[in-house]
Parts: C-alpha cells; structure tokens; sequence
C-alpha cells in the first residue's frame, strides 16, 4: 500500500523539462540517426524516408491525447500496465505488466551490447564484452542514484546530442551534393507498400522511450499538466530530429546516391559526411558522444523499469521488498547481468544485441496498442471519471481536475491511434524476419511471438490466482498501492416478530380472510 509519508517525500523534484530530458534520453536520438536511418536509406525501395518520421510522428501524438487524459484522471508510477488495467481489466493488465518489464529489460541487455560495439571501434584494443560489463556496472550505480541526480546525466548528454545532430545537418544542408536539391525525400511516391510498412514500423520503433514520462508520476510537480507536455514536447522534437537529420544526409549525398552511400558505408555515414563539412573535433566529439548516450538511455530505462517494479511490489505483485527504491534498483540490474552474461558465454556477438533492442521495442509497441484500446474503452464507459477534485476545482496535481473529456480526446484520437498502432503491429509481424534481420524460417521469428504470448498469458493467469488468494490485492491492481477500501456487507434487518414465524403470518392476514 502507498505510504503518504513516501509519496511526499518523492513528489515535487521533477519537473516538465526534466520528463523531456528523461524520455528524449531514453530514445538514444544520436544512435538513431547515425544507425537507423542510413539503414533504411540502404534498403532503397522507399525514398521519402524523412516523411515516415514524421507519420510516426503524427501516430503517436494521437496516441498521446488520450494518453494525457488517462495520466490526469489518475498518475500512477505503473503507467501503461495501470492504464490497460483499467480499460482491458486487471488480468490484462498485469500480463501488460510483465510484458513491459521484460521488454524495457531486452531493450538495456540489447544497448551494452551496442555500447561495447561502439567503444570497440575507437579502442579495438579492448574486447566489445568487458566494455558491455562495464556499462552495466556504470548504469547499476546509475540506478541507484536519486533521480533527482540521476537526471544530470541526461541534462547534459540530451542538449549535447541534439545539438551535434542539428550541427551535422546544418553542414550537409549548407554543402549539399552538386545536382537538383533533394527535394523528392520530401514528397510522396509511389512505392513498394510492404516496403513502406516495414519503413514505419522501423520509424515507430524509434521513438519507443517517449512513453517513459508517464512512469515518474509520483515525483513530478503537478504530474497532470507536466506529463502531457513532457510527452508531447518529447514526440514533437523527435520527429522533426530525425526528420530533419534524414532530409540532410539525403541532401548531402544527393537523392540519386543515398541509397548506394548508406549500403556501404552505414552507421559511418554520418560521421563521414561530417568530416568534409566541420572541423576536426566535430567527428572525434560525435564518436564520444554516440557511447555516452546509450548509456545514458540505460539509465533512463533502468529508472522506468525501477517505478514499474516498485508499483507492482506496491500492489502486492511482487514481494513488497521490492517496494524500496533500492532493492527496486538492484533486483532489476540483477537479472540484466545474468542476462547479458549468459548471452555473451553463449556466443553472441554484439551485433546480434540489436536484435535484442528490436525485440524489446516491439513488446512495448504491444503494450501500446493494448493501452490505447483501455484508453478508448476507459474514457468513453466513464467519461466524468477520475481521482481529483470535481470538474472546475484545483486538483493536488496541479491545475484542473479532469470531468468530462473532449470527444477528441476520449474518442476520436484513441480510435484512430488503436488502428494505425495495431496496423503497425500487423505489418510488423507479417514482415518479422525483414524486421529482426534474419532469413525467413529462423527460430527467432516463431520464438519472438510465442514469448509475446506465453508472457502475456501468464501474466493474466497469475492475475486469476490473485484474484482467488488475495482479492483485496486484485482489487488494487493499476491503483498504484492506492489504498483500496472494502465495505463488508451489512445483514439484512430482521422483520419485526421474525423469531415468532406464527405470529408474522398472522399479522399478514387480512381481516376478511379471516372472516372467511
């Protein structure tokens, strides 16, 4: 259960910029942009990539109305799982749970792998594995750090990143190639279509960090209004980033040799196209830059998944031990390392971590899907429903409580993110070994979905047994250890003479019957 003595000990250290920080932290956006997007220029069958971005864009910031209005009918440190709980029901949401875990926790195995890779390019001197164990002891220590702290880190790398990314496209606009501006990347085409859905999957899958926000509820000032924000303002700048940073490497190299630079040179694009425009410590400066931000984006994650596990050990989930921010902490860097050790003595090389971030990305575009459903429903079947003061009056979150919602907001923007989120999914799945980088028939592109689903549905049935052993535990399930108040049933009054049945049928003749 919550103890209001913790909560106002946790509440008022974040704000609105520090959320943006976090989540624009935990997108990586340099590895982005020097990895994903050259990868999808190589596969020269879409050319407008820039614009997919900005669908992505577009589809996660309807996701995003709804998931406001959820965020300021009730914050909660759960977050997406809370959300599905309430609108697909409490067994859904706790495999929503588990499902998020796993894939935040893949998502941070599959980036020390990438860390490592990224070191050994600068120090081949040094194996790629020991740096990926480093990394993990540098984001363990991380993790355990207030987050009041613990957003320094991003503070300073976030602006950092952003600002090598807007320099390097700045430089490529400004010296683009000789010829006809690359002005086709910014109009429609038409196109290969799975070629196109495969493009906005991978595009969506860029952004997935930016749900984060919602996750430190408890420890923002005024979580109503500053989580809205923080998630928009982190969608927005994003998918203009990376937008942008595709138009000018494009621009750069010329429409007509993109694909053909991208192929051969991949993630060294960026730095190479940098290294004719800049001065000589803009590459070195990137190459630092590109190591620090993934983990920086672990760090991020490792908070995220530390509020997931502590709101699950609240509700009784999971052993309420867990409910203290640093047994929370180590218990999840843990099972990291015993994944990533058991990942690098089986062989794996680093480039087979990325697999790993694409498999986590994708479990948590499910969770997405399957929170923009429970936004729909939830909004609509209660729609003056929330935690706060009436409709009108300051909420202790800041601002206004929530009433009544727009049907933009509880209708309209939810329905169409349920469907553009679920067909990303669709294409997803239907084009999985494109996705994940293997030939078609591997083992990967059955196991994948089946432990999607073995998650999910031991998930609900550990919910059912909650239910059966515990039902005021499951009675508190996406409350966030609110504490859940059970009125036991009153007896029903005794009618009067109830000890005397003789006498009760008696008074119930009428006279005339009697008579009779």
């Amino acid at each position: 259960m919550l103890s209001p003595a913790r909560s106002s000990r946790a509440a008022g250290r974040l704000s609105a910029s520090a959320l943006v920080l976090l989540a624009l932290s935990a997108t990586a956006p340099l590895a982005v942009v020097a990895g994903v997007v050259p990868a999808a220029y190589a596969r020269g069958e879409v050319p407008f990539v820039p614009l997919t971005f900005l669908a992505a864009g577009l589809v996660l910031l309807l996701f995003g109305a709804g998931y406001a209005a959820m965020v300021r009918r009730g914050p909660a440190a759960g977050a997406l799982y809370a959300f599905v709980a309430r609108g697909l029901g409490r067994p859904v949401g706790v495999g929503a749970a588990g499902l998020a875990v796993l894939s935040y926790l893949a998502v941070q195995v599959g980036l020390a792998g990438a860390v490592g890779l990224a070191v050994a390019s600068l120090w081949p001197a040094i194996p790629w594995w020991a740096v990926a164990a480093a990394g993990w002891l540098l984001v363990t220590i991380g993790g355990l750090l207030p987050v009041r702290l613990a957003v320094a880190v991003p503070a300073v790398l976030v602006p950092a990143q952003i600002a090598l990314i807007t320099g390097f496209a700045a430089a490529n606009v400004l010296s683009p190639a000789p010829g006809r501006p690359a002005l086709d990347m910014l109009l429609p085409a038409p196109v290969d279509r799975p070629a196109l859905g495969l493009l906005l999957v991978a595009a969506a899958l860029t952004f997935i960090g930016f749900e984060t926000t919602a996750a430190y509820a408890g420890e923002t000032a005024r979580p109503r209004r500053s989580i809205a924000r923080a998630t928009t303002l982190a969608v927005v700048l994003l998918a203009l980033l990376y937008a942008g940073s595709a138009w000018a490497i494009s621009m750069a190299t010329g429409p007509d040799l993109v694909t053909a630079w991208s192929a051969g040179r991949g993630p060294e694009l960026v730095f190479d196209l940098a290294a004719e425009r800049l001065a000589p410590w803009a590459v070195p400066l990137g190459r630092v830059l590109l190591p620090a931000g993934l983990l920086a984006a672990m760090i991020a994650l490792h908070h995220t998944v530390s509020r997931y596990v502590r709101a699950l050990a609240r509700e009784r989930l999971l052993p309420t031990g867990l409910d203290r921010p640093v047994p929370a902490a180590l218990a999840q860097s843990a099972v990291a390392g015993a994944l990533l050790a058991g990942l690098v003595g089986s062989g794996w090389a680093p480039a087979e971590f990325g697999r790993l971030v694409t498999a986590g990305a994708l479990g948590i575009l499910l969770v997405l899907v399957a929170t923009s459903a429970a936004t729909l429903l939830f909004l609509n079947r209660t729609p003056g429903f929330g935690f706060s003061a009436p409709s009108g009056r300051k909420g202790a979150g800041g601002g206004t409580a929530p009433g009544r919602e727009t049907v933009w907001r509880r209708l309209v923007a939810p329905a169409a993110a349920t469907v553009l989120l679920g067909a990303l999914v669709y294409l997803a799945f239907a084009r999985l070994p494109a996705v994940l980088d293997v030939a078609a028939g591997h083992p990967l592109t059955y196991a994948l979905p089946g432990g999607y689903a073995g998650v999910l549905l031991s998930g609900v049935a550990y919910a059912f047994v909650v239910k059966a052993a515990r039902p005021i535990a499951y009675a508190g399930i996406g409350l966030g250890g609110t504490a859940v108040v059970v009125t036991p049933a009153l007896p029903r009054p005794r009618e009067p003479g109830a000890h005397r049945p003789e006498r009760v049928a008696v008074s119930r003749r009428t006279p005339g019957s009697e008579r009779a």
